[in-house]
C-alpha cells in the first residue's frame, strides 16, 4: 500500500461528490479524502501499488479538477 497526495481545486463537499463514486467503488483505492481546509485542498489516496499518480490525476481532472502530484 502507498499514500498518493496531490494539490487540487475541490473547494466543497457537493464537488468531491461529482467523482467520490469512482473512487468508492475503484479496485486499487483503499481510502481516500480531501482536506477542504487547506490551501491546497489536498487529496490523499491510500492505494494498491497499480495505481499510479497519472491514473488519480486522469480521475480527477476527467470531472474537471487540476490534479497536481505533491512530492517530497
Amino acid at each position: 500500500m502507498e499514500v498518493l497526495v496531490f494539490r487540487t481545486d475541490i473547494k466543497t463537499r457537493k464537488r468531491m461528490d461529482q467523482f467520490a463514486w469512482v473512487f468508492n467503488q475503484h479496485p486499487y483505492i483503499i481510502n481516500w479524502n480531501v482536506d477542504l481546509q487547506d490551501i491546497d485542498k489536498v487529496l490523499r489516496v491510500e492505494a494498491s501499488n497499480s495505481l499510479s499518480e497519472d491514473d488519480v490525476i486522469d480521475m480527477v481532472q476527467t470531472f474537471g479538477f487540476s490534479c497536481e502530484a505533491l512530492t517530497d
